[in-house]
């Protein structure tokens, strides 16, 4: 079996038309939490091409920010409100 990787990512993105394609993107990887907050359960080859994908929708000299938190062994989260449904990789790219 191929291995997992449970990811969180949050973004900051200042130019509209960036944010909305950033957001599309992981829509196609994970499900949003928030509004600048996405999680995914994928495998280590998907988890990689996102990682490379990423650079191409922000502006480093800018005030646009994104981060990936690997979350490692079973990671445990705690949340309040509305719940997203998840659903196992699905892959839309």
């Amino acid at each position: 079996t191929e291995k997992k990787v449970y990811i969180l990512v949050i973004y900051d993105i200042v130019n509209n038309k960036c944010r909305t394609d950033f957001a599309k993107k992981m829509n196609g990887y994970g499900f949003r939490v928030q509004k600048s907050a996405f999680e995914a359960m994928l495998s280590e080859k998907n988890y990689y091409k996102l990682i490379d994908q990423i650079p191409a929708y922000i502006d480093r000299n800018g005030e646009d920010s994104v981060r990936v938190y690997k979350i490692t062994g079973k990671g445990k989260v705690k949340s309040w409100g509305i719940e997203p449904v998840s659903e196992e990789e699905i892959i839309l790219v």
